[in-house]
């Protein structure tokens, strides 16, 4: 079984309870994922997160490629993190782990998601394309969230996808 996990950290000038509101309403999501992934909640998001919250997505994540995504949200800890898993949709795992941490003159926000792509040797030899996908998802939403909120000078932010 082979498993790969992404790795990524932002900063940004706001206190936690600021960065809490916005990234644990569900309904934020649509504002930072890339606008050609025609993302679309279609339920769940009515209510203020908590654990065993199910929320469906229509997500476009490839031309010609639309398929459901259902999570669940498994894990709360107000203000400091959550996680949510992938139900239904196209992993065959998606555990995502979203972090809030209090640094000197704002938050570092610290996401690890564990992926396993579906269909074996097959689903390995796009990982390539789903990496670069991946990476393009999230270089969108460092930038939509400096765009709402700044950043920290001389913090640099890091992402990373490996193999584990």
């Amino acid at each position: 079984m082979k498993l790969y996990q992404l790795h990524a950290k932002q900063s940004l000038p706001i206190d936690k309870v600021k960065a809490w509101e916005f990234l644990a309403n569900p309904k934020n999501l649509a504002t930072i994922t890339p606008k050609h992934m025609g993302f679309h909640i279609l339920s769940g998001a009515e209510r203020p997160m908590f654990p065993g919250q199910i929320i469906q997505y229509r997500v476009t994540p490839f031309t010609g490629f639309s398929t459901r995504w259902v999570s669940e949200i498994t894990h709360v800890l107000e203000g400091e993190y959550f996680v949510d898993e992938q139900r239904f949709g196209p992993y065959s795992l998606w555990h995502h782990k979203h972090f809030i941490k209090r640094i000197p003159h704002g938050v570092l926000m610290e996401d690890i998601i564990d992926i396993k792509l579906p269909f074996g040797f097959l689903g390995r030899m796009v990982y390539p394309i789903i990496k670069k996908q991946l990476i393009k998802i999230f270089d969108y939403r460092e930038q939509k969230l400096t765009e709402r909120f700044g950043s920290i000078a001389g913090i640099t932010n890091s992402m990373n996808i490996k193999s584990i």
